[in-house]
Order: C-alpha cells, then structure tokens, then sequence
C-alpha cells in the first residue's frame, strides 16, 4: 500500500496536477475571503470570524477533489495498466487505499496553507487573540472529515469509466448530493431525518465546535462505503 501511496504522491508533483490544486484552492479563497466584496469577505464582516472559509472551502472542494481523482482507476483504465496493477503482490483492498490515501494527502497539504488564515484573523481581533478556537479547530475536524468522504466519492466514481470527464462529473454530482441533496429532499419531504443522512448537516454540527461521536460516525460510514464499493467495481474488472 505505501508503494502506491507514494507513486500517487509522486506522480501528483511530477506533474503540474499538485501544483495546480493547491495554487488554485488557496486562490480561490484568498479572493473570496480577502479580496472580493460579498458576504465571504472576511474584511467586511467586521467579526474575527474564519466561518466564511468553512462556508466557502466545501463548495470549492466539491469540484477540486474529483479534479483530484477523476485519474485515480480510469487512467490506469485507460492505459490498460490496472491488470498490471492487479497481479502485483498486493490485495485489492490495499491497491484501493493507496489510490485513495495519495489524493487524501494532496488535500491535506493544500489546506496547511489556510492555517495562515487563523493567524491572521487572531491578529485582526479586537482586542488581538479574539477569535473562538474551540469552534475554528471544530470546523477544521470538519473539514477533513468531509474532505475524508469526498475523496472516498471521488476515487469511486473514477472505477465507473475509463474517461476522465465522466469520472469528474460523477464525482461532482456525487458529491453534491450527499451535501446538499438530501437537505432539499428534507425540505419536499418535511422531515429532518432525512436532512440527517446529508453531510451538510454534520459538517455544520462539528462547525460549532462539539464533536458528536454521530458526526464522526456518519462521516467515518460514508467514507467506508465507497472504499468498500471501490473494492467491489476494482475486483469486478
């Protein structure tokens, strides 16, 4: 498994693939968080207040992420090298986490970079130091938890197809239903238990600060099933 795990790593920087997720993702919320007027604008909201990256950072990874993993099994699909792959001496089970801890990690390096962003809005605070740190690292737990499940989704959808573009269309939609799909289906429905079974719901639980062992469960859950049906579409090849 760590062999694959750091030919994915490998293979993300010796390419501009790495380099471009990264630049775009801390891009794209230095303009929304810092430069563009509107309701992200940390600089306008006038509170030391990072809940407008934890707003904004979901929605930029819903299309980041299958950009990530879209290459994960269609490439090597593609190729004709994933029979290779699988007459290595390893299971599929941990060709599988190998793929998926390689994107995983990307991700995490790509958000090292906001912690900058705890800094400065703790030095922006009235009085400095001004800023709620249990409902900040609640809301980075988050975060990784949901970037965990997506990643999951991701690499998943990327099994479906040897075409890159429909692995990354899958990926988003997937992605998109299970954060706000069944939060629309809850509204039609007039039931919150539905709007439970949305990541949505737990992110913005673990946004408050209070990591409920539900949250980490369901997350956990979601992130297990697609590894899993990951497993079964790579044994089906």
């Amino acid at each position: 498994m760590l062999a694959i795990l750091k030919k994915e790593i490998n293979s993300f920087f010796a390419s501009p693939i790495g380099y471009l997720v990264i630049a775009i993702f801390l891009l794209l919320n230095g303009l929304f968080l810092w430069v563009f007027k509107g309701e992200f604008n940390i600089l306008d909201n006038g509170f030391a207040d990072l809940s407008p990256f934890f707003l904004l950072a979901p929605w930029i990874l819903i299309f980041l992420i299958p950009a990530v993993t879209m290459r994960s099994f269609s490439d090597e699909k593609k190729q004709g090298t994933l029979e290779l792959l699988l007459t290595k001496p390893i299971s599929t089970l941990q060709l599988v986490l190998g793929k998926y801890f390689g994107a995983f990690v990307l991700i995490i390096i790509a958000l090292l970079p906001t912690i900058l962003y705890v800094y400065t809005v703790y030095q922006l605070g009235n009085p400095t130091g001004n800023i709620d740190f249990g409902s900040t690292l609640g809301s980075y737990f988050g975060l990784l938890f949901l970037v965990a499940a997506y990643t999951a989704i991701g690499v998943f959808a990327s099994t479906l197809s040897d075409n890159q573009i429909v692995a990354f269309i899958v990926a988003v939609f997937l992605c998109l239903f299970f954060f706000i799909g069944f939060e629309g289906i809850a509204d039609v429905a007039s039931s919150n238990m539905i709007e439970q079974l949305g990541m949505n719901a737990h992110y913005k639980s673990m946004s408050r600060g209070v990591l409920d062992t539900r949250d980490i469960i369901y997350f956990l859950s979601v992130t297990i099933l697609f590894i899993a049906l990951t497993k079964f579409n790579i044994k089906k090849q």
